[in-house]
């Protein structure tokens, strides 16, 4: 695979930065778990109420590459957020093989048991949630995000997250992540981006139990597959 491939995880904040040729500003958002808990991997997005995008954002955003890791037997990243229209690469960094599936409406795809990488990413053309799965590894569990607006972002291990060049205007912001027990749909805020930076802060309801379905043990041993 052409090694640029790999840089492509990082456009979302290069796309960013491209729309602050409107000269926009910045959003910096905070999610916290109904227990006063920062939520990582929590997934932002802005909708413009005009429901309008400057163009060379959107022709740069639908012209990436995405990578989705298995490393570890794991997804890496566990939650990964696209644009619509991205493909996404599924490398096995393992030295067995994966059999990677989605019956997820916004896509169902399979990669049958492969090593490597396979030659071509898969196309990701409808937004929603995509849950991913291992018919070999049943813990195997990731998700990627496919979001209607190319202004999206992550939070990190504290709960934080910014979208850092947005243009003037009214926007529909929303949080989604699968451990949270509110919809997405009522976790919108209408916020109103100007010149300065604007803050806003999110507190969700989380499931109870773990994220993560837990790793199966060999027999006889404490160790894992």
């Amino acid at each position: 695979m052409p090694i640029d491939l790999y840089i492509t995880r990082w456009l979302p904040g290069v796309l960013l930065l491209a729309a602050g040729a409107a000269q926009g500003a910045g959003l910096s958002v905070t999610v916290k778990t109904d227990q006063g808990q920062p939520l990582a991997d929590a997934v932002v997005t802005a909708v413009p109420v005009s429901g309008t995008y400057p163009e060379q954002v959107v022709v740069a955003a639908k012209n990436t590459a995405e990578i989705m890791d298995q490393i570890n037997k794991e997804f890496v990243p566990f939650i990964k957020p696209v644009f619509a229209d991205s493909s996404v690469y599924f490398p096995n960094k393992d030295n067995i093989r994966h059999h990677v599936y989605s019956f997820s409406p916004a896509k169902r795809f399979e990669l049958p048991l492969y090593a490597g990488t396979p030659a071509q990413p898969v196309l990701f053309d409808q937004p929603g949630v995509v849950t991913l799965g291992c018919n070999i590894h049943d813990w195997m569990i990731g998700y990627i995000y496919v979001s209607e607006t190319p202004w999206f972002t992550q939070t990190d291990s504290g709960g934080n997250a910014t979208l850092p060049a947005l243009p003037p205007g009214q926007y529909r912001v929303r949080v989604w992540h699968p451990a949270a027990a509110t919809p997405q749909a009522d976790t919108m805020k209408e916020i109103t981006v100007a010149n300065d930076s604007v803050t806003s802060n999110w507190v969700l309801q989380v499931k109870k139990g773990e994220i993560r379905p837990r790793r199966a043990p060999l027999p006889g041993s404490g160790g894992y597959r």
